[in-house]
């Protein structure tokens, strides 16, 4: 599993780097401002005193100031903690198993996938395509099951080639298709990513979907 810590504490320290550069900027300009309005007031001219209002206006526009830049760092640090938390998220996904209706990879090995036909139906049938949609073998399984196993053999009784494969479930009652619908298999997170809608996950049978349709996730094998 990829281990996302190191680059999310990088962008918090960078992050911590920039606002800790700003604070220190601010303070010497701070410092630097009152001396200069120190030395203005020393060296007045006793007859003709400077108002009292230009310091205050020139002090309230430098706490404007002020309060604009903490408030830049308090964002910034907020973004890095919001970019590191992503990070480990999208982490956690890669190289567990997680279960949705989208194609997975037959390696030879017996798959199981999960489906649930429809209430009224009173017979279903299993039906496996390859990556170009063509139906590969039609299988009579129980309704009321609610996971099946392929062995791996097309409709003539032929182990098939290893690659990657759907399943679908479909309800009868009598010979009155009711449903069709995806069943779901386990397949490995090869890589996850951020997007508009929400985590995209990649799968090793090339396929990818939304965080959303997984609905088991287990350790990777």
């Amino acid at each position: 599993m990829i281990n996302a810590t190191t680059p999310a504490t990088q962008t918090a320290a960078q992050g911590q780097a920039t606002t800790q550069s700003q604070s220190s900027g601010l303070a010497s300009d701070f410092e630097t401002f009152l001396l200069m309005l120190t030395t203005q007031a020393r060296n007045q001219d006793p007859l003709e005193p400077l108002n009292s209002s230009e310091y205050a206006a020139q002090l309230a526009q430098f706490s404007m100031v002020e309060q604009q830049v903490q408030t830049n760092e308090l964002l910034t640090g907020l973004s890095a903690a919001l970019n590191g938390a992503n990070l480990d998220e999208l982490s956690g996904w890669v190289g567990v198993e997680v279960r949705a209706p989208a194609a997975f990879h037959f390696d030879g090995q017996p798959r199981t996938v999960f489906a649930d036909a429809d209430l009224d139906a009173d017979k279903a049938v299993l039906v496996i395509r390859d990556v170009n949609g063509d139906v590969v073998t039609r299988l009579d399984v129980p309704a009321t099951d609610r996971q099946f196993v392929w062995s791996g053999l097309d409709i003539t009784g032929t182990p098939v080639a290893e690659g990657t494969y759907t399943a679908s479930l479909e309800s009868y009652k009598g010979d009155d298709l009711l449903s069709q619908q995806p069943a779901a298999a386990y397949s490995r997170v090869v890589e996850a990513q951020l997007d508009e809608g929400g985590i995209v996950l990649m799968l090793d049978s090339g396929a990818s979907l939304s965080a959303n349709e997984v609905t088991a996730v287990r350790a990777g094998a």
